[in-house]
């Protein structure tokens, strides 16, 4: 079925209000930037006196102003987070540090798989949001792709900082990305 036919018959069951499109959202990206500022602490408890350090730490600040941007809209907006949260916060941090323990190259992997998926998340949400005739999100919409803008330059600085010649590269890619996009579908959810 196509947008437009589907525009015509309305609403299908099992179809989010513009309301709850906006709560998923604004809850998941939370969940999304609170892990990565969990995965940038544990990656600078390892790498923090690396030649990545400050690398590291110019993404984390930018991850951390991402997130008190999200908690500022949840709270505008009367959104409950993820009731995951305890659980992107031992695991968030965790896949930080033993991506960090693997080697500042496995770190970076991390980093990129983690920012490849964030950066079709984001893309879908913004189109999604675009496309939505019930309300008027520009202001959602330009805080979004200004967030995806830096969660692409973190990719691309990991990816100059050696990512792609971390041991089983390939292997340590599938399986963060596998787990962001499963914390995605979750963090919707619950």
């Amino acid at each position: 079925m196509t947008g437009e036919s589907r525009g015509r018959l309305g609403r299908l069951p099992g179809d989010l209000t513009h309301g709850e499109l906006v709560d998923r959202i604004l809850r998941v990206d939370h969940a999304g930037e609170y892990g990565a500022v969990r995965i940038y602490a544990g990656q600078l408890a390892v790498l923090g006196r690396s030649a990545s350090a400050g690398a590291l730490q110019h993404m984390a600040a930018q991850e951390r102003r991402h997130l008190e941007r999200f908690e500022q809209l949840m709270s505008e907006r009367r959104v409950r987070p993820t009731a995951l949260q305890p659980l992107w916060h031992l695991a968030g941090f965790a896949l930080g540090a033993g991506t960090a323990l693997l080697g500042e190259r496995a770190a970076m992997a991390c980093t990129v798989a983690v920012e490849q998926v964030i950066d079709e998340h984001y893309r879908h949400q913004a189109e999604t949001l675009t496309s939505q005739a019930d309300a008027d999100e520009t202001p959602l919409v330009e805080t979004i792709s200004r967030f995806r803008d830096e969660e692409i330059e973190h990719r691309d600085m990991a990816l100059a900082r050696g990512a792609e010649q971390a041991e089983g590269y390939e292997v340590l890619s599938a399986a963060i990305k596998l787990g962001s996009r499963l914390a995605i579908w979750l963090s919707e959810r619950i």
